[in-house]
């Protein structure tokens, strides 16, 4: 049977038919399966085009009117409709069943406080710390009453001639005690001497606090609520009573805050004061009790203050924020109607240090290649906040944010990768992190020559002693050396409102303000970046509050750290151009940035040299595959370890890829004898000889890829999955969420599909496939799959994903344009995973 007359003779053969004979009959013999399947195609098609014309045919045939060819349209389109609206309806009905947690979390965000164990299934829910709460409260509300008094209040009256009259007239913290919403003990990254517990506060309390300004200025609270993370942290663990040696608490992110204010502050109730006011509180909290500020309680006297309250960062993270891609377009034009781009810049911040990158205009695929370094007190706990916002002239769009926990990052060392934005439909932030840890060994000091640090220096400020009363008593000290009369008469009188700026060359940091002392206690922690030891110091001045003007200064060399045990200095220094006596005592530490190496790869076992064969024949794989193609399998990327299980990983699966695909190491690799042979290697569990579904097809004999596949050198693109067993329903749930950064097949992208089968079952009636997606390189599928397993038989099975061209469908070439193998036995099925995996083809990934 010639091409030519196949081709051209009736007008019901297709046109892809009629190509795909010529292609075949013109270089070598039709066998039987190709002939089955152009039968099989042929029939189907005059099925379609039959179904189609004959109840047109019919209807003119019996002299029917046109009406009820539209009628019965008009029904069928009805029963459609129908049929989807009921579908919709089982869906959500299942989709519910299936993720509870989640949906009722949605709905109900809005008017309940969902428990922080219904989100995190390591977070305990500990209704026994509720109750001793509830029963000390009373004692609880007795405490802040006495520490309002005594404390806050003479600290109020000295921060302002305003206020010098203050006084708390009514102090009740009321019936309704703090609540905890959940607790976490920390047993993995953590020290053997010291118990890390994350408490969840909620605290929406009947506060009633009055205050007398001055008369008849009055304030008062009627309730406040609070919430956040607040770290507590026992250590050290000692071997007598009360077997911890002191207790750390503190806010590792700035909780939220909203008070009902009465009397004159309801002045107030306006927005922008409203939010001063609440953020001038926020700012006296996160001064005592927000990292890097700890609130401390030593229960034994070996116990050093200075360390509990500001201990050494646990290392520091560098941050390449090198990029974005895919973000949503904000900028509108012609009153919304023609959609623009956006300009977008991002935020960085890890607790009260953050930084703001460049704009770039008018650009969905931003790029900054900007690197900023963290210093992190708490990992895990600490996370890096990435925002993205759209910039413009009135308020800028929100257009993303990524929070990442540094744990994450401490534990890999080093992380670069795509990471997905969360509040929007779309959009991807490219960074990449890594892990420096702190090392005291002064050998290790280097000259930073890219510009980043290469040191840190952590300075705890504890006190002063002897400070002058302002610049004119040290400028007549001076002059006169000795104290004049205005000085001796006022030598009694109150102190300085003083504060310490610590600064190295332009990073300038302050200290918090202590009113009216000649002895001022600050007891505050300040980390500073070193680029070079050698040649950089440390300068301290002690400023007046109002004035600024300077009451004291010294200067510390840097050099001078390498030289003193443990790299520290813990001491008091005289005061420069200041009082007689006057002192500071502070504690400075140098710490040499190390970058640490990512956990070594596990070394892969080569494949096994030679394996039986059905006929219990020894086939060697090094005389049947080439040298050429056995480099290749070398030269698959490193990432792709991460999509395919571990048996396949360690070669017991290579056949199983090499061969079931009809060969992945294309076709001229296996021109050999032998190749014959090899591929009687599948087995019959695995594949039926019997089979003439299309799967088949995708097995034949002598099937290649095409040629621009062959040499493509790039990537073959992603894919997201989402995979959870369903408990309640017995069912494993797969979802096909989309695919990026696909083959082209064309240019204008590619028509594709995603094909499942649950190995071991790979007959036609067990193949699930997802609709089409056309002309596009980044499809978005949503399709879930659903296969009746039972738990522990859904863990010893494998999911064969393969991604395929839809437009290569009458061709002998191979539809395959990526895929990847999923090994359930080393899946948390149970919580889900939602991933991104390497799409692969092995063998074709070739230097030229």
């Amino acid at each position: 049977m010639e091409s030519g007359p196949m081709a051209s003779s009736g007008p019901m053969v297709p046109a892809g038919l009629g190509e795909s004979l010529s292609l075949h009959g013109s270089s070598e013999k039709l066998n039987s399966s190709a002939v089955n399947r152009i039968l099989m195609e042929f029939l189907m098609y005059f099925g379609k085009a039959v179904a189609l014309f004959y109840p047109v045919y019919l209807t003119g045939y019996l002299g029917l009117s046109v009406s009820w060819v539209l009628l019965c349209m008009m029904m069928v389109t009805w029963w459609k409709k129908n049929r989807q609206w009921k579908d919709a309806r089982i869906g959500t009905a299942i989709n519910f069943l299936d993720n509870e947690t989640e949906v009722v979390n949605k709905e109900l965000q809005n008017t309940l406080q969902m428990a922080s164990w219904v989100h995190f299934p390591d977070v305990e829910k500990v209704g026994w710390v509720n109750k001793v709460l509830e029963q000390a409260w009373p004692f609880f509300g007795m405490y802040m009453e006495k520490l309002l008094k005594e404390n806050i209040q003479p600290a109020v009256r000295l921060s302002s001639p305003a206020l010098k009259m203050f006084t708390f007239t009514k102090i009740h913290f009321g019936h309704i005690p703090l609540r905890i919403t959940g607790m976490r003990a920390y047993t993995h990254e953590v020290d053997h001497k010291e118990v890390i517990l994350d408490m969840n506060i909620c605290y929406e309390g009947d506060v009633d606090i009055d205050a007398e300004v001055q008369a008849p200025i009055t304030a008062g609270v009627k309730g406040l609520k609070l919430e956040g993370m607040m770290r507590v942290i026992l250590e050290p663990l000692i071997g007598q009573a009360p077997l911890v040696g002191g207790v750390t608490y503190f806010f590792i992110r700035r909780p939220t805050l909203e008070i009902n204010w009465t009397g004159m502050t309801n002045l107030l109730d306006s927005p922008g004061f409203s939010s001063l006011s609440e953020e001038t509180i926020m700012d006296i909290i996160a001064s005592l009790m927000v990292l890097p500020n700890r609130m401390c309680i030593p229960l034994i006297d070996q116990v050093k203050v200075d360390q509990m309250r500001f201990p050494l960062p646990r290392g520091v993270v560098r941050v390449h924020l090198l990029g974005a891609r895919d973000l949503v377009a904000k900028d509108t034009y012609m009153l919304g109607l023609v959609k623009g781009k956006s300009d977008p810049y991002a935020t960085l911040r890890v607790g009260n240090r953050h930084f703001k990158s460049k704009t770039v205009k008018e650009n969905l695929n931003p790029t900054w290649n900007e690197v900023h370094e963290f210093v992190v007190h708490e990992a895990p706990g600490q996370e890096l906040e990435v925002e993205l916002f759209d910039e413009d002239t009135d308020k800028d769009d929100f257009i993303g944010q990524y929070h990442l926990d540094l744990g994450e990052v401490k534990r890999e060392k080093e992380m670069d990768q795509w990471f997905p934005l969360d509040g929007v439909p779309n959009g991807e932030v490219h960074l990449k992190l890594q892990w420096f840890s702190l090392k005291s060994d002064p050998n290790l000091e280097t000259e930073s020559k890219d510009g980043f640090a290469s040191a840190m220096l952590a300075v705890y400020l504890d006190n002063a002693s002897n400070l002058p009363k302002d610049h004119k008593e040290i400028s007549d000290r001076q002059k006169h050396g000795r104290h004049t009369n205005e000085a001796r008469l006022t030598k009694r009188n109150t102190g300085p409102n003083s504060f310490v700026e610590f600064s190295i060359d332009n990073d300038v940091q302050k200290s918090k303000v202590v009113y009216a002392s000649k002895d001022p206690v600050w007891e505050e922690g300040f980390t500073f970046f070193v680029h070079s030891v050698k040649t950089q110091q440390l300068t301290v001045q002690v400023k007046e509050h109002e004035k600024k003007s300077q009451l004291g200064v010294v200067n510390i060399p840097l050099s001078r750290l390498l030289n003193t045990f443990n790299m520290s200095l813990d001491q008091r220094f005289m005061l420069e151009r200041s009082g007689a006596n006057s002192q500071i005592k502070l504690k400075a530490t140098l710490r040499i940035l190390c970058m640490e190496k990512p956990p070594p790869k596990i070394v892969l076992d080569p494949p096994p040299h030679g394996r039986l064969n059905q006929n219990n024949q020894t086939v060697n794989f090094s005389d049947s595959v080439p040298a050429s193609a056995a480099s290749t399998s070398e030269a698959l990327p490193s990432n792709s370890s991460l999509s395919q299980p571990a048996d396949f990983q360690n070669g017991s699966n290579v056949d199983y890829l090499n061969h079931r695909r009809g060969s992945f190491l294309a076709s001229e690799a296996y021109k050999s004898p032998s190749s014959s042979n090899m591929r009687r290697f599948d087995s019959h569990s695995l594949l039926s000889e019997n089979s003439i579904a299309s799967s088949r097809f995708d097995l034949s004999d002598g099937a290649s890829y095409p040629e621009a596949i062959r040499k493509h050198q790039g990537s073959f693109g992603e894919i997201n999955l989402s995979i959870r067993y369903a408990v309640l329903r017995n069912k494993l749930m797969v979802m096909v969420n989309s695919c990026r950064n696909l083959f082209p097949c064309s240019e204008n992208g590619t028509d594709s599909y995603v094909r499942l089968y649950l190995l071991p079952d790979q007959t036609w009636r067990h193949r699930k496939k997802t609709h089409v997606k056309k002309r596009t390189v980044n499809p978005a599928f949503n399709h879930k799959f659903e296969f009746d397993v039972s738990l522990d038989e859904a863990r010893t099975r494998k999911l064969d994903v393969s991604v395929k061209n839809n437009k290569m469908f009458y061709t002998r070439e191979r539809k395959d344009i990526g895929m990847v193998i999923l090994d359930f036995s080393q899946m948390d099925l149970v919580h889900g995973v939602t991933q991104w995996y390497e799409l692969t083809l092995p063998g074709l990934k070739k230097a030229i």
